[in-house]
C-alpha cells in the first residue's frame, strides 16, 4: 500500500475481502491506497479523532512498515484522555 501523505510504499499483510469506495464516507479523507488495484486501505476523518487503515499484522514475524499507526493511535488516545478511558472499557 501506499501512505499519500509521504507517498512512501508500505509492505503489509492484507485481507482484501471488503473494499470502502473513495468519496463514500462524508469529512474523511484517504490516506492509503493499495498499488494493485487502486482500492482505500486507509483513510481518516476530518472531524473526529480517528482513523481506519487495513493492516492485518500477523501473530509471526513479517513487515513492520505500517508500525508507525500503533504510536498515532496511542497520540490520539494521549490527546483526549476520555477517549482513552472509553477505550479501555472505563464509564
Amino acid at each position: 500500500m501506499q501512505r499519500l501523505e509521504t507517498g512512501v510504499v508500505e509492505i503489509t499483510s492484507q485481507n482484501h475481502n471488503y473494499a470502502v469506495a473513495a468519496g463514500s464516507i462524508p469529512d474523511a479523507e484517504t490516506t492509503h491506497v493499495n498499488l494493485n488495484d487502486g482500492v482505500v486501505e486507509g483513510f481518516r476523518s476530518l472531524k473526529a479523532p480517528a482513523f481506519s487503515v487495513q493492516y492485518h499484522p500477523e501473530a509471526a514475524p513479517g513487515p513492520h512498515d505500517a508500525r508507525y499507526l500503533f504510536g498515532a493511535f496511542r497520540d490520539l488516545m494521549l490527546a483526549d484522555p476520555a477517549a482513552a478511558a472509553r477505550a479501555n472499557g472505563a464509564r
